[in-house]
């Protein structure tokens, strides 16, 4: 019988399934259901500091303050007691389940980065998971502005904790190649590619802004698996790929082209727990009937720096392929 059995950033799975960070792992009991299934590992669903500081604490109730002073109070104390809830969560689940649990955070604001970090490694956690993301919205503000935030970021809470990091991030850098390098450099173990976002809508009749949201389409594979192909055994860490995974099929396309893990979440909601299951079969019977006996015999073969016909990622022309629909 062939073995599912893998490696990321250093941890050691059972297979390269990952749980994403999701409603789907937002409680120990469903984490534990995630085991039963079969994950590898589980993401924690994220937890998010501007929600952290909208919370009320009862301050409203309780004493008069000027407006200024009360948000500030406000969102101080929970983002210094709110992730106690989190990091309760990490402790109940890992003393309910073998496999590796990350935490994930995604901030706004660079104080509490380290914050959480520090506090959920206490806790627990296996590895951590970094959601960052910055909209350029300023004229003057450039790429290496940004990306020395992301540096920054992941070089302070490098510091802080020894379990490894991984970062999840978005499709739009220039030059992901050299930015994916130097975060590996500055300390991070994983990447993680590529992190959905919502986008913004326009309400017609109410003449308001406001955000859409859908679940990820087979079609959206294609970006984690051109970008996982170009980056793996080439930047110095491992990479999660993300976002489209629908079947055994493309969680084997995604490790061809040198992921690590694959990361779901929109199949889970959409087929249930027991899907995790369901692939792992399908990849084991995929592996033996082409004589692969583990994961390493065929994880990057097809990667660009393995192939034999690389160009192939790097073909991004539209015209040449509508030509066969025409």
């Amino acid at each position: 019988m062939p073995d599912l059995s893998t490696t990321y950033m250093g941890l050691k799975l059972r297979n390269p399934i990952i749980a994403a960070s999701s409603g789907i792992t937002k409680s120990a009991a469903k984490i534990v259901d995630c085991e039963k299934a079969g994950a590898g590992a589980v993401v924690i669903k994220s937890v998010f500091e501007e929600v952290l500081s909208a919370r009320d604490y009862g301050l409203s109730e309780s004493v008069t303050f000027h407006s200024e002073a009360y948000d500030y109070m406000r969102s101080e104390l929970e983002l210094q007691y709110g992730p106690r809830e989190y990091c309760d969560l990490i402790n109940e689940a890992k003393a309910f389940v073998d496999i590796p649990v990350i935490a994930s955070i995604n901030c706004v604001s660079s104080k509490w980065w380290t914050n959480f970090a520090k506090q959920f490694q206490d806790a627990g956690a296996d590895a951590l998971e970094l959601n960052i993301f910055k909209t350029a919205t300023r004229l003057d503000e450039t790429s290496e502005t940004i990306e020395k935030m992301y540096y920054e970021i992941v070089e302070s809470v490098r510091k802080q904790i020894t379990i490894p990091i991984a970062l999840k991030i978005g499709v739009y850098f220039t030059a992901l190649p050299n930015v994916a390098a130097t975060l590996a450099r500055k300390g991070v173990n994983g990447l993680v590619l590529f992190n959905r976002f919502t986008e913004p809508d326009i309400n017609l009749d109410k003449l308001t802004l406001g955000t859409t949201f859908s679940f990820s389409t087979s079609y959206d594979i294609y970006k984690p698996l051109r970008w996982t192909a170009l980056l793996a055994g080439q930047i110095g860490c491992d990479i999660s790929a993300t976002t489209g995974v629908k079947s055994a099929k493309d969680v084997i396309k995604l490790l061809l082209a040198g992921a690590s893990t694959v990361q779901i979440a929109s199949l889970l909601y959409q087929e249930g727990i027991d899907s995790i299951a369901e692939i792992s079969n399908e990849i084991l019977a995929w592996m033996k009937d082409k004589g692969f006996e583990k994961i390493a015999d065929f994880q990057g073969k097809l990667s660009f720096k393995k192939t034999a016909t690389p160009d192939e990622y790097l073909r991004a022309q539209f015209m040449e392929k509508i030509r066969g629909v025409e």
